[in-house]
């Protein structure tokens, strides 16, 4: 649980850093999202989450 609040925090410090520095790019990104179609976002999404668990099992190896 330790680990999941970590990373947890990592994401709000990385989401945070990119709409405190770049608020105009944050802005046209969400557009963009909107803008996807859901079964791209679908996609993306699942693709997303299995690099990001190879990698975590990549670095817990």
């Amino acid at each position: 649980m330790t680990d999941f609040l970590a990373a947890l925090g990592l994401v709000f410090v990385i989401e945070g850093l990119v709409f405190a520095a770049f608020p105009g790019h944050a802005k046209r990104a969400m557009e963009s999202v909107l803008a996807t179609p859901d079964a791209t976002l679908r996609i993306v999404g699942v693709g997303s989450a299995v690099v990001g668990v190879i990698l975590v099992w990549l670095v817990r190896a």
